[in-house]
């Protein structure tokens, strides 16, 4: 006679518990007693018992998938961006290292398009069978990306899209949306005849040239004409950034708010401070960093418009590992995530 598939029940009845208390032990819930603890242990061993989890990664490892190699190429970004990508990165290592995925990751030093492609190379010579990439929008990069989609070289971006690559799909924010979001916080702070300075990182990028358009789209809706917003690029230095927002602010007195749509918020919030306009100068940013926190908490920034950069270093390799091992598509809704706007009062 077949033994019985093993059930909470049975773990509970052997180990003289409730049921609740076996499910306390399996979710790690606090106010189970040790000596109850190592009793609920002994009988899930006994009896065998598997969470619906631990089934489901049973079955999947007695499946026996083949190696699998997978590539991540990073932007030359550095800071609180390249800290939480990683993360998530190693998140996803150590999740699908008992299916025999390695993951092998290059890093741009410059966003000349070039330097990208070289890069790229740099993976396929390590025989990648799948790549998440985060890179300049250049003719040059999302043509080389179709190309390798053509020859069953998946590829998923995150942060920054390839939208006419043929790619697998996109993990990132909506970010024509966030900046649409940052022009609607500015508009309510300022009066209709003041001026804004938008900055922006790279705009061969595809995510800071959606973040301005998305703005630029919105702050004309609500009234305002594009004569009273100055664009500049900053490149994400912090040198670059302090010059250009402090040469803006002595060329235009009538400048009310900055939107950083890029990083180094913090050469933006100096300059500011150093023209002595701290508090009379609006700064909507995006992304919370520890500094960010810190120049929230002190009035520097007004709002921050965040996104989950843990899971765009996470997902891309999930999503990979499933659609090369199982056929299985990345769901959409995954890829746009909620947007959160960030005061000094809910951080």
């Amino acid at each position: 006679m077949p033994r019985k598939k093993p059930t909470i029940q049975m773990v509970a009845d052997l180990a003289g518990v409730s049921r609740g208390t076996v499910d306390r032990v399996l979710n790690n819930r606090a106010h189970v007693r040790p000596a109850v603890y190592e009793k609920v242990m002994a009988a899930l061993k006994e009896t065998g018992y598997l969470t619906p989890r631990d089934a489901y990664q049973k079955t999947l490892l007695e499946q026996n998938y083949a190696p699998l190699k997978l590539g991540v190429l990073l932007p030359n970004w550095s800071g609180h961006f390249k800290w939480e990508i990683e993360n998530g990165i190693e998140s996803a290592r150590e999740e699908l290292a008992e299916f025999h995925v390695t993951i092998v990751t290059e890093e741009c030093s410059t966003d000349i398009p070039e330097d990208t492609l070289s890069h790229l190379q740099n993976l396929l010579d390590q025989q990648v069978q799948g790549l998440a990439v985060c890179a300049v929008n250049d003719p040059l990069v999302w043509k080389k990306v179709s190309d390798l989609c053509s020859q069953n070289i998946p590829v998923i971006t995150f942060n920054s899209d390839l939208p006419e690559s043929g790619r697998l799909c996109f993990v990132g924010q909506d970010y024509q949306k966030s900046g649409r979001i940052a022009a609607e916080l500015i508009s309510k702070c300022i009066s209709k005849d003041a001026s804004i300075l938008a900055a922006v990182g790279n705009l061969e990028f595809d995510g800071h040239r959606s973040r301005l358009e998305g703005f630029s789209d919105r702050i004309r809706e609500v009234g305002f004409s594009d004569k009273q917003v100055s664009v500049i690029e900053t490149y994400n230095d912090y040198q670059i950034t302090y010059r250009k927002v402090a040469q803006a602010l002595q060329e235009r007195k009538d400048i009310q708010a900055i939107y950083m749509a890029n990083r180094s918020v913090a050469a933006c919030t100096r300059a500011v401070d150093d023209a002595g306009l701290k508090g009379k100068i609006h700064v909507v940013c995006h992304d919370i960093s520890e500094h960010t926190q810190i120049l929230l908490r002190n009035g520097d920034i007004d709002f921050s418009i965040s996104q989950d950069l843990f899971r765009q270093g996470y997902l891309p390799l999930i999503y990979l590992r499933d659609y090369l091992h199982k056929g299985k598509y990345a769901p959409d809704p995954e890829n746009n995530p909620q947007i959160s706007i960030i005061c000094s009062q809910n951080l």
